[in-house]
Parts: C-alpha cells; sequence; structure tokens
C-alpha cells in the first residue's frame, strides 16, 4: 500500500525482527511504562471474572418487604447527612430499638 510505511525496514527485516523475538514471550516491555506491562495470569483471571459480573442493581435479599413510611424531616435529614447508606443504617437503629423493647 502506499503511503503505509511507517520505518524504513525492509520486508525481511521485519521478518528477522519479528523471529528475534523468544517464543515465551509474545510482547516487548521496556519494564518501565506500568501501563505497557501485561497482565498476569491472576489479573487475567479476575478480569475474566469481572467481565462476567452483570451489570444493573444487585439481587435484593428475600427478608426484606417494601413498604411505605412516613417519618419527621429532621429524623431523616439527620439520617441522609451521614451519606449513603442511610437507610441501612435507619434498619440498623431500629433493629437495635428492637432489641430493648417488645414489639406490641
Amino acid at each position: 500500500m502506499p503511503g503505509s510505511k511507517t520505518n524504513n525496514m525492509t520486508l525481511d527485516e521485519v521478518r528477522a525482527a519479528v523471529r528475534s523475538v523468544p517464543p515465551a514471550q509474545h510482547f516487548v516491555w521496556n519494564g518501565v511504562e506500568e501501563d505497557d506491562r501485561p497482565a498476569s495470569d491472576a489479573e487475567l483471571r479476575a478480569g475474566v471474572a469481572a467481565a462476567r459480573k452483570v451489570r444493573g442493581r444487585p439481587a435484593g435479599s428475600a427478608n426484606k418487604e417494601q413498604v411505605t413510611i412516613r417519618f419527621d424531616t429532621d429524623v431523616l435529614a439527620a439520617f441522609r447527612s451521614a451519606g449513603p447508606g442511610w437507610q441501612t443504617r435507619m434498619n440498623a437503629a431500629l433493629r437495635d430499638w428492637l432489641k430493648t423493647h417488645s414489639p406490641v
């Protein structure tokens, strides 16, 4: 292809350079650039496992029930101010309260 040359090596020189790479290595890494480092076997296995993950919300536990409930705004503000996970913390607080009070 005209204009596709990116170096001044001949075809025979390119073939010789490719054959000179040891068979155990299908890459050339200078040992400096971490982004160019080939992945280890453990990293490859982790990548395959990550690729199998399904996108979307995680499956919920079967022991929870969705309800509609009304709380005072200051109570909600206090739990929400602590950041993400406020519903889980509120559930834990209610569970802790049940330990010391008998349900009627």
